[in-house]
């Protein structure tokens, strides 16, 4: 009987995002730009979007 591997360890979560995205501002106008009270989403640069701890 073959010995059973170890499953993989769970990788760790971004410690900016845990999901892979965050919530930012944007600024509305066209001269003078002033930013919104909403929010978007956008892809977290730490991680680039995969929500996992960057190993570097």
């Amino acid at each position: 009987m073959a010995p059973r591997k170890k499953p993989a360890p769970t990788p760790a979560k971004c410690p900016a995002c845990r999901t892979g995205q965050v919530q930012e501002s944007f600024q509305i106008g066209g001269r003078k730009k002033h930013t919104s009270d909403d929010r978007q989403e956008a892809l977290c640069l730490t991680c680039l979007g995969t929500g996992e701890a960057p190993t570097d």
